[in-house]
């Protein structure tokens, strides 16, 4: 019965510290964002989608492009480039100004930086 007891302590304990923490009523970030697909390269004034996980909201995230691999740099996807974002899909429509070419593309949510995808800005 010890054992069994024992077990169940620490396997819930491992599982609670799994979930992501909440904190009264809103949702506190504890997981990285997680980039699992973006659409074909399109020129400016086109749609970019962003697939992924964890992706938070307009109110918590940002999008950059044109950083380095490591995410540093780069141009920053204005509010008003946003047509919708929800915690798996963001979609945007590219800037006139974002930069032309092939570079990285990063999603921050609540301080917390995704992995990385190459994404490419056509003329």
């Amino acid at each position: 019965m010890r054992r069994f007891l024992v077990a169940s302590l620490l396997l819930s304990g491992v599982l609670a510290s799994c979930a992501p923490a909440q904190q009264g009523s809103e949702r506190m970030v504890t997981v990285t964002p997680v980039l699992i697909k973006v659409s074909e390269s399109a020129a400016r004034g086109g749609t970019l989608t962003v697939q992924g996980r964890y992706l938070g909201g307009p109110s918590t995230g940002r999008v950059r492009l044109g950083a380095d691999e490591r995410g540093q740099g780069g141009f920053l996807f204005p509010a008003s480039a946003v047509r919708s974002w929800t915690d798996s899909e963001i979609v945007l429509t590219i800037p006139s100004d974002a930069p032309v070419g092939g570079s990285w593309l990063f999603v921050e949510v609540a301080g917390r930086q995704s992995t990385g995808l190459q994404y490419s800005v056509r003329q």
